[in-house]
């Protein structure tokens, strides 16, 4: 399979760290040893072990970015399925297009219990495995690409593309969720997806035309 970091751009393709690269061609070197122990599940690979492992992506990420490896993220077995991003549409918004969107307010943050950078316009999707921003919103976020996991990212169309995923923390509501960002190089649309959707409760109330967190 081709070096996943070698689809993203080339401008952040360069920035990523080489221990990225060298953990991703370590874990094709074992990866069919790996398939009775860990086949379907996630996994974090680095320095020829793997670090964490287990059925929740976002609990996966953070747990092995935790090592400070900067492991390579992938589910074994599963290594070409891109994590999806799907639309689902629901009546909020009017001046979306089409039907209309449910529309949330969400601080993304570096670190739990610090300050973040509030996003308006956050469509809480549940047909998406894990939260999207455009690239642009992760550089007013200071993102670092050399922090970044390579990975592939997929629409409603089923074409897949590079993407990078960052460990990153949603606030909602008071409270700080785990969240799996994805960085999108091509749309312009914000998602929360089901990596902080799954943790906790959220009402549509379409004929109210409101969101209502937690309640």
């Amino acid at each position: 399979m081709k070096s996943i970091a070698d689809q993203l751009p080339p401008e952040i393709a360069r920035q990523i760290h080489p221990d990225r690269r060298k953990n991703e061609a370590a874990y094709w070197a074992v990866r069919d040893q790996l398939l009775n122990q860990y086949r379907g599940q996630w996994i974090g690979f680095a320095d020829g072990i793997v670090v964490a492992s287990g059925s929740s992506p976002v609990t996966v990420f953070h747990a092995a970015e935790a090592s400070g490896r900067h492991p390579f993220f992938i589910c074994v077995g599963r290594e070409e399925e891109p994590c999806r991003i799907r639309r689902v549409t629901f009546p909020y918004d009017t001046s979306y297009p089409g039907e209309a969107s449910p529309l949330i307010r969400v601080e993304f943050r570096h670190a739990t219990g610090l300050p973040g950078v509030v996003m308006d316009r956050v469509i809480p999707d549940t047909g998406a495995d894990a939260s999207v921003l455009p690239w642009a919103d992760c550089q007013l976020l200071q993102l670092d690409p050399n922090l970044g996991v390579q990975g592939l990212i997929s629409g409603v169309a089923g074409s897949s593309a590079a993407t990078h995923s960052f460990q990153m923390w949603a606030q909602l509501d008071g409270h700080d969720y785990p969240c799996r960002l994805q960085a999108d190089f091509v749309s312009t649309e914000r998602i929360l997806g089901r990596d902080v959707l799954n943790r906790l409760d959220i009402l549509f109330r379409g004929l109210a035309g409101d969101v209502i967190v937690n309640p």
